[in-house]
């Protein structure tokens, strides 16, 4: 994609900062970002000339201003925690439901080509039909999966009846460089890397024999760039089709480190999933093709995370 305007909401959180650092390399790129998670820190390597920032919540911000002109919108800001959805449902509804319906409208009124949603696996729940398809059944285990359901649904929706092209990227587990292993609900690879970087223990909830489909955050950029390109609609996995337990992450880590650091076990944490594992066929329609290479990408994280503990605030 080149010669475009986008604008990507969370563009300095994780997932956002990526995306941004891949489209202003020859495209004009409006960040809308409260700070709230995200930090100007993930985008200080990237040059500014193509990029401008609408520092402000979706809920609050005029969104009509900041989507101006855009072709396409990527909304990636959200509570992006189940265990913080459990602790806040409310906050998780303003921020993921009614920030997605602004977002809509913004976009709807501003004659954007094509809305690119970050929605989530955990829209199915604890599900045990493996592999997941879009066509499973959705089950709410927690705010935060309820929340991006109904994000999902007012995208349909305005695709129905604004003529809102619209595509909605149920992210399994996503991981790479810049993932934030300070925060309370820090997801589980950039959380190990960080102790067993710091000759902490990492901290496994349940009995680490629950699995998960991880996905390199640069498949998940290509994926949305393949996405609003595409004239396909609606919902789509997007993960390998692979799975790793949580103990054998701890061994790939340690492999990686020259570690051999063993975990400490607790009680699950209400709302995780026991497994994960996505049927990947639909996604290739939109010509998505995910690397393979678990290894090789653990250690390219693993190593950035060596390389920047400056950046961690260790």
């Amino acid at each position: 994609m080149k010669n475009k305007k986008v604008a990507v909401t969370g563009g300095l959180g994780f997932i956002g900062s990526h995306l941004v650092e891949e489209l202003c390399q020859e495209n004009e790129v409006v960040i809308v970002d409260n700070e709230s998670t995200g930090s100007i820190k993930n985008i200080k390597h990237l040059e500014f000339e193509n990029i401008s920032l609408d520092l402000g919540d979706i809920t609050e911000i005029d969104l009509v201003n900041s989507f101006e002109g855009c072709d396409y919108v990527f909304h990636h800001a959200a509570m992006a925690s189940v265990p913080a959805s459990v602790a806040d449902p409310l906050n998780c509804n303003r921020m993921n439901v009614t920030g997605t319906l602004q977002v809509l409208m913004a976009a709807r009124d501003c004659d954007v080509d094509k809305v690119v949603f970050a929605s989530s696996a955990a829209v199915y729940g604890d599900s045990t039909d493996f592999p997941l398809s879009e066509n499973t059944p959705l089950k709410f285990i927690s705010p935060y999966a309820l929340s991006k359901a109904t994000g999902e649904m007012y995208c349909q929706l305005f695709a129905d009846i604004y003529d809102l092209p619209t595509v909605s990227l149920r992210y399994f587990n996503v991981f790479g460089a810049r993932q934030d292993p300070n925060s309370q609900y820090a997801s589980v690879i950039p959380n190990f890397i960080s102790s067993m970087l710091n000759d902490k223990l990492p901290v496994i909830y349940g009995d680490g024999e629950q699995s998960r489909d991880f996905i390199y955050v640069k498949d998940i950029v290509d994926a949305n760039l393949k996405a609003c390109q595409s004239r396909e609609t609606g919902a789509f996995n997007i993960a390998t089709g692979k799975s790793t337990t949580v103990n054998q992450l701890v061994d790939i880590i340690n492999q990686a480190l020259g570690k051999d650091t063993e975990p400490i076990y607790e009680e699950p944490r209400p709302g995780d999933v026991k497994h994960s594992l996505a049927e990947v066929s639909k996604a290739k329609s939109l010509g998505f093709n995910p690397s393979a290479d678990f290894m090789k990408e653990l250690g390219e994280t693993v190593q950035w995370f060596v390389d920047n503990m400056e950046f961690q605030g260790e």
